[in-house]
């Protein structure tokens, strides 16, 4: 590993968002730790794709982030791997299986969104902000979403979940300041991934219909360059931060 490289911790890392931004954050020099929870096989292919059209390190580590021992194991495994950690993207994330009015949500759904988009990201950041307080440098990017304020009664948990990203962004800003360690929320809008293939009709339509104040979708890349830009420094006085990237999509208008 070249010494003046650091590592990027990516959560969620093998498709979508999260692909982008180790795609992005390789090509600006960062080493790689990718995490999800597909076989190491699949992983292990855009670990290695990177490594050689970039000439970075980068490294797959299966991970459920939802389980404990999981998230520990995935947490040691690559801190022995790259020492230093330079920053943490948490990006994973899931949408309920079944959308489902909220007078019909089933507790399962409720459990299965937070276990992961809350509870694991946020006991996996834990595990990292350990070692940043340690080496007194770092930077957490949080990936929320348009959904912490927007209301979709047809996925309250996956709204719910978001919302409690939103806080944890700012209890870790607030805790993690004393250390030197930085930490953003970045809040995506209407973005093209598997996620919301299953609504493309859906968002086309609106989107037309002027949704947006910019007339498209959204795209990993965008996500990915804005994350690039926290890593480098460029907000280094902004720490506990929201960046909106969904195209004007939050702004009040008649």
């Amino acid at each position: 590993m070249t010494a003046m490289r650091k590592c990027a911790i990516i959560t969620g890392a093998s498709r979508g968002i999260g692909a982008g931004i180790a795609e992005k954050l390789a090509s600006e020099n960062w080493n790689l730790a990718l995490c999800a929870r597909q076989k190491v096989e699949d992983g292990s292919k855009l670990a290695l794709a990177l490594q050689e059209k970039y000439g970075i390190e980068a490294e797959y580590f299966q991970c459920d982030i939802s389980d404990g021992e999981a998230r520990r194991r995935c947490v040691t495994d690559i801190i022995a791997r790259f020492d230093e950690i330079g920053a943490l993207v948490n990006n994973a994330g899931v949408a309920p299986k079944v959308r489902a009015d909220i007078l019909e949500m089933t507790e399962e759904s409720f459990d299965f969104v937070m276990n992961i988009n809350l509870r694991g990201s946020f006991f996996f950041t834990q595990l990292v902000a350990r070692k940043m307080a340690e080496q007194k440098s770092g930077t957490i990017v949080n990936i929320s979403s348009c959904s912490a304020t927007v209301a979709s009664v047809s996925r309250g948990e996956y709204c719910m979940s978001k919302a409690g990203v939103s806080m944890a962004t700012k209890l870790w800003a607030v805790r993690m300041a004393e250390f030197g360690v930085n930490v953003f929320e970045i809040r995506p809008g209407v973005i093209e991934t598997d996620m919301t293939s299953v609504v493309k009709g859906k968002y086309d339509k609106l989107i037309s219909e002027g949704l947006t104040l910019q007339p498209r979708w959204g795209y990993p890349e965008d996500i990915a360059k804005v994350t690039a830009s926290l890593l480098r420094g460029d907000f280094a006085y902004s720490t506990g931060q929201v960046i909106n990237i969904d195209g004007g999509m939050n702004i009040e208008k008649l």
